[in-house]
Order: structure tokens, then C-alpha cells, then sequence
């Protein structure tokens, strides 16, 4: 109990030195009319942000870049130092990864043996990027961008661009498994839901862009910016990666169930 007890004063006692530091610190940029700061989360043309000073880029791109590298690197130790410690009883680590690969393995599964193996291992990456991409925005990175302001990294699909290209992605591999599939079959039917990447991109995107705009309203006030992100952010963000990763990983696992279902012929008697 006494340690429970002392584990919670030095917690509190952080709360409050960070936001002491927080106060004296200030802005490390140049303060930004709020209206400006919300059309530029929309249309990315003011705020943007040196890439290694050769290209001016939005900040979503550097967010892409830092997810997909911690991606990367988490799938490289888990790989290296957790892989080879599974066992037949599963630990919780083991357990945990089984349990989201089984689940998003199950909805690319698809009647012809073997073709759905790719469409588990895309729904799984995606799956991640969405979750821990949107996840990202709440870490708060501070960049200062070439006009002088400091502005946070935003969850790399709250850019249209990116999310377009997600949605892109997705049709591109519904295409392959309908070939691989169906045949010719499977590319008219994949090729009948021309809407399905617009549909994903502007989901994504809107999905996303909302929690950002709510919660660059609501860190642009500094009275408010030590309580009510928390909530915010467990609204707007940790909900919108839980929802919007499931709603892609379960349209695009339907679809490829559906156009990449072999062809049966009956055979009919004379």
C-alpha cells in the first residue's frame, strides 16, 4: 500500500513539474490565428515542413515517415528476440499477436486453398499502420515549419493524399486475389466496385480529420490544454483507430472473399 501510495505522488508530482515547464516554456513558435491553423490541417499550405532542406513537404509526410520507420524497427525486435521465444503455450505477447493475426487472417479467408495468405498479411500491415499511425497523432510531436510556426505531426492519414493512396492500395490487392482467384471472372467483379477506393479514402479521411481539427481547437488554448486533450484525445483519436482500422479490414476482407470465390460449374445430366 505504502508503495502504491508513493507510486501516485511521484506521478502527480510529474503532472504538475510538466505543466509548470509547460507555462514558463511557452510556444516554441510563433502563435497562429486558430482559424488559419484549421484550414491549414485541410489544405497543408501554409505550415509545411523542411524535408532534410530540400523539399518543402506537409507534416503528415514526416508523420509517415516516423511510423512507418517505428513499424518497421517493432517488427525487426519482435522478429529477432520475441519470434524465436514462441512457444506451444502461448505468453501474452505471443498470445496477443496470434489472436490479431488469426482475426484478420479469418477475414480474408477465402473457399480456394492458399489465396488468402496475402490478403491476411496486407489486412494485418494496414491494420497497424491505420491503429498506431492515428495513435501517433496523440504523442503531440512539436516540428517548427518553415513560416516560423511550431506545429503538431498529424496521424499520417488525415492527409487526402495518403488516404487515397490507402484506398488505392486496398483495390489494387482486391484486384490481384479476384485474378488469382476467379480469372477474368474476378477482375470484372473486382472492377464493378469502382467506388471502393474513393469510399476507403474519403472515410479515412474524414474519420481522421475530424479528431485533428478537435483537437488542434482545443490545444490552441493553453487554459485548456492540461485536462480536456486527454478526454479528446480517448474520443477523437484512440476511438478512431479502433473503428476505422476494423471498418477497413472488414471491407476489404468481404470484398476479396467475394470477387476471389472460384467459379462452380454444375454438371448437368443429358
Amino acid at each position: 500500500m505504502k508503495h502504491r501510495k508513493l507510486a501516485l505522488t511521484v506521478w502527480l508530482a510529474l503532472i504538475l513539474l510538466l505543466a509548470a515547464l509547460a507555462l514558463l516554456a511557452g510556444s516554441p513558435g510563433e502563435h497562429q490565428d486558430i482559424r488559419v491553423a484549421m484550414r491549414d490541417a485541410v489544405l497543408h499550405d501554409v505550415n509545411r515542413v523542411s524535408l532534410f532542406g530540400l523539399l518543402e513537404v506537409n507534416p503528415a509526410v514526416i508523420s509517415a515517415f516516423a511510423v512507418t520507420g517505428l513499424l518497421l524497427l517493432a517488427a525487426l525486435a519482435v522478429r529477432l528476440f520475441a519470434l524465436p521465444r514462441f512457444r506451444a503455450i502461448p505468453g501474452r505477447l505471443q498470445l496477443l499477436l496470434e489472436q490479431a493475426v488469426g482475426f484478420l487472417d479469418a477475414l480474408a479467408h477465402v473457399p480456394a486453398p492458399g489465396k488468402g495468405g496475402f490478403a491476411g498479411a496486407y489486412l494485418f500491415a494496414a491494420g497497424l499502420y491505420i491503429f498506431f499511425g492515428t495513435l501517433f497523432e496523440l504523442l503531440g510531436v512539436q516540428v517548427l515549419a518553415v513560416s516560423g510556426h511550431s506545429v503538431a505531426l498529424p496521424a499520417p492519414l488525415s492527409d487526402v493524399n495518403a488516404a487515397i493512396c490507402m484506398g488505392c492500395l486496398s483495390y489494387l490487392v482486391l484486384l490481384g486475389g479476384g485474378v488469382a482467384g476467379a480469372g477474368l471472372t474476378g477482375a470484372k467483379r473486382t472492377l464493378k466496385e469502382f467506388s471502393l477506393p474513393i469510399s476507403v479514402s474519403f472515410r479515412l479521411f474524414g474519420a481522421l480529420l475530424s479528431g485533428l481539427l478537435v483537437t488542434e481547437l482545443v490545444y490552441h488554448y493553453l487554459a485548456l490544454s492540461f485536462l480536456l486533450p486527454v478526454l479528446v484525445g480517448l474520443l477523437f483519436t484512440a476511438l478512431h483507430a479502433i473503428i476505422q482500422t476494423y471498418v477497413l479490414c472488414m471491407l476489404v476482407g468481404m470484398y476479396f472473399h467475394e470477387v476471389s470465390e472460384p467459379i462452380h460449374h454444375e454438371n448437368t445430366e443429358e
